[in-house]
């Protein structure tokens, strides 16, 4: 199924419920195991997971498709774990009823492969870099995504122009580089370069 052509005939027709349901069966396993490895604690991640989920919801009339529905929910993955941060460990998210159901179930369904994605997906190599640049290497080396697409999820500037994408996009670019060679020193630090192509993406 093409996704993206499903969202746009269902937002035609006015039919939003449907569209997020759609987005967040077919996209929210890999966000909450992004949000997963950005948290490191199963319960943040389900609680931002569950943010996210209703700030798609919310946010669908006004979703004017300047990047994929799968970036923007990513982006919005990245801002709830922002917020959940940011406020008392003791405030919990929770969903609005009409999508909570859904959100739950993906949840559900994508957490027993959570340990085992992760901690094959995430050596303690990555573990120990910060935020952004574990987030970087999760957007660009395991999901695959364009480096536009890397700069949307990661800007601070809502509604950034093309222009602005474009800037950041190459800022991101340099700085992958940088994170793969602090990978490489660390790796050979440790007695594992023998493993690794210093050349490829890690």
């Amino acid at each position: 199924m093409d996704v993206e052509a499903e969202v746009a005939r269902l937002r035609a027709a006015g039919r939003m419920q449907e569209v997020a349901t759609l987005v967040i069966e077919h996209y929210g396993p890999e966000v909450l195991t992004f949000l997963t490895a950005m948290l490191s604690d199963h319960a943040d991640s389900g609680d931002a997971f569950a943010q996210a989920c209703e700030d798609l919801w919310k946010g669908l009339p006004r979703f004017e498709g300047r990047a994929s529905v799968k970036t923007w929910f990513y982006t919005l993955a990245r801002h709830a774990a922002s917020r959940l941060r940011r406020s008392s460990r003791h405030q919990r998210f929770a969903t609005i009823s009409e999508i909570s159901d859904v959100a739950d179930r993906v949840s559900s369904r994508t957490r027993p492969h959570l340990r085992t994605e992760v901690k094959l997906g995430f050596a303690a190599i990555r573990d120990a870099l910060d935020d952004d640049d574990r987030m970087l290497l999760v957007l660009r080396v395991d999901r695959g995504m364009n480096w536009n697409d890397v700069a949307r999820v990661m800007s601070d500037e809502d509604g950034a122009s093309e222009a602005e994408i474009a800037r950041s996009a190459a800022r991101l670019r340099k700085r992958f580089q940088s994170v793969k060679e602090t990978i490489r020193e660390r790796a050979i630090a440790a007695g594992l370069v023998g493993s690794m192509d210093p050349d490829a993406e890690p």
